[in-house]
């Protein structure tokens, strides 16, 4: 039986989604691929249903290069409710927990953050898509079941206190900056605990996602009312280039000749290299005419090794 041929354009670039609440990521993905009739889609990092903001979208070619939006910094604006802790740490879930928070205060809060700062362990919740012997572990959970997680090593580059609301169940608003595999309901769980209160994520927004920021972003909403019912082509120009995942590395532009042998799988000698990074150090690789070829690495003996190449 032949390969089974793929339906739509064949476009490569990424679409920076305001995600609304209530869906899934996989929804926002496929509800793009048939706004712009794409052939290859894919997001770059899950958000809960819960959650808006920030999410962006690879086609084609750039879907190589997600793995570098997974592993790269992220941005949020959350609502944290105190006195209340359900079962995914999030306003999704059940109520497993109920307290009295009216006596809480902004300053016991403020205090209660600052242990959150900079490098810290934290341990994932069971409601995440995380995989033990092969199964997420929020199959496990809707069954009831409990299994030990392993901490995990994270940056809070930054954790403020953005407002408080007290009350019978108390509200905080914070801004976080942190690191890949943060999670924002684990913060908002934690910092409950330690205040005797319980707290969960009431609300949930993304602002940054690597070089993404909100003011980037554009909703679905908006791309469906400028098609309307006029062909996909119509939407193209809300595509960023293919390379803007690696967008922050730096740029190595090669000739014509090597460029012949990067694109076919070669290590290639270039005098630009050491003056862009060590050993070891990613770039981007650009052919003389302005076209992006992938992402390379500088290797020991100052060549620059293809990693990731772009079909041409």
């Amino acid at each position: 039986m032949g390969r089974r041929r793929k339906f739509g354009r064949p476009l490569s670039g990424v679409l920076v989604v305001d995600k609304p609440a209530g869906v899934t990521s996989n929804d926002v993905v496929q509800r793009a691929k048939r706004l712009f009739f794409a052939n290859k889609a894919g997001h770059t990092g899950a958000l809960d249903p819960l959650a808006t903001g920030v999410l962006p979208l690879c086609f084609g070619e750039a879907t190589k290069f997600s793995q570098y939006l997974l592993d790269s910094d992220k941005g949020y604006l959350s609502t944290f409710r105190f006195g209340l802790q359900t079962d995914t740490a999030d306003a999704d879930g059940e109520v497993i927990e109920q307290c009295d928070a009216s006596k809480l205060t902004a300053k016991a809060v403020e205090k209660a953050i600052e242990r959150y700062r900079g490098n810290i362990e934290q341990v994932p919740p069971m409601y995440s898509a995380l995989k033990r012997d092969g199964r997420p572990l929020y199959e496990l959970a809707r069954q009831g079941i409990e299994v030990e997680r392993e901490a995990r090593s994270l940056t809070i580059y930054s954790f403020e206190l953005l407002d408080f609301r007290s009350g019978e169940f108390a509200e905080a608003d914070v801004r976080v900056e942190c690191s890949k595999g943060t999670y924002i309901r684990s913060l908002a769980e934690d910092l409950g605990r330690d205040l005797g209160v319980g707290a969960h994520v009431a609300k949930l927004r993304r602002i940054q996602a690597g070089p993404f920021r909100e003011e980037q972003v554009i909703s679905l909403d908006t791309l469906e009312a400028e098609r309307g019912e006029d062909r996909a082509e119509v939407l193209d120009h809300y595509l960023l280039p293919t390379d803007a995942p690696v967008a922050e590395m730096p740029e190595l532009t090669l000739d014509e000749h090597s460029s012949f042998y990067f694109t076919r799988g070669n290590p290639v000698i270039n005098n630009q290299v050491y003056q862009l990074g060590d050993e070891g150090d990613k770039v981007r690789v650009f052919q003389h005419t302005g076209e992006f070829l992938g992402v390379g690495e500088i290797t020991d003996d100052g060549r620059v090794a293809p990693s990731r190449l772009v079909v041409q």
